[in-house]
């Protein structure tokens, strides 16, 4: 019994050893965990045209549809709810804020792009050269620049967190397509009718690693 006490202390001062080592060899290679974050964007849902874009309201198609961002997220860790400022924007993510009881907070680089004038081809052009717009219009450039300023505070800020952004088609495109420069023209028409549509970016750092389409409501289904 004696024998077996000894062998039993052994043992356990081995795995104490054992631990001092992992321990030490853990400070020395100074080994560090990657800080994920995630950015949830969500388009918003179907609006009523006007002449005011910002006032923009949902239509009834949107109002309901909207339900869909909450369903998608219900069960999300969520830390905070950042949103263009643009009326059709905030309809759209505010219920979803509001069953997590948290405000939104706006920026206005996450603003919808300027439309200008409009004639037959300039989309195309647009897409082929980010530094041109039709007259009176926002370039891609431009949105693309102000858009991901604004997204790069928010991974600084919210570090290692999980943020829900509202954002629109162009503006959304413009992000994807700086961290993915393949994400073209024929990649926004196929979204392009997809209100809401919900998309997941995963970022160590400042670096895009993963993006996960999450939901979307087609406006084709809408009678």
């Amino acid at each position: 019994m004696r024998i077996k006490k000894t062998a039993l202390a052994v043992f356990f001062e081995l795995i104490n050893r054992v631990k001092m080592i992992l321990i030490q060899l853990i400070r020395k290679m100074r080994i560090h965990m990657p800080n994920i974050t995630k950015i949830i964007f969500v388009r918003h849902a179907r609006s009523r045209y006007g002449e005011d874009d910002r006032i923009r309201p949902l239509t009834e198609f949107g109002l309901t549809s909207r339900e869909t961002v909450v369903e998608t997220l219900r069960d999300t860790h969520i830390d905070a709810f950042i949103c263009s400022p643009y009326k059709r924007s905030m309809d759209t993510i505010q219920t979803t804020a509001d069953y997590f009881g948290m405000p939104v907070k706006t920026d206005e680089r996450f603003r919808e792009r300027k439309v200008g004038t409009w004639e037959d081809g300039w989309l195309e052009k647009r897409w082929a050269d980010f530094s041109c717009a039709e007259e009176g219009g926002e370039c891609l450039a431009s949105v693309q620049s102000r858009n991901v300023e604004a997204l790069k505070e928010v991974l600084s800020d919210y570090a290692g967190k999980t943020v829900v952004i509202g954002t629109h088609g162009t503006a959304l495109s413009t992000i994807l397509n700086y961290y993915d420069n393949s994400f073209g023209l024929n990649d926004f028409l196929r979204i392009v009718n997809w209100m809401p549509y919900i998309i997941e970016l995963t970022f160590e750092g400042e670096n895009c690693i993963g993006k996960k389409e999450l939901a979307h409501v087609s406006t084709e289904l809408e009678k």
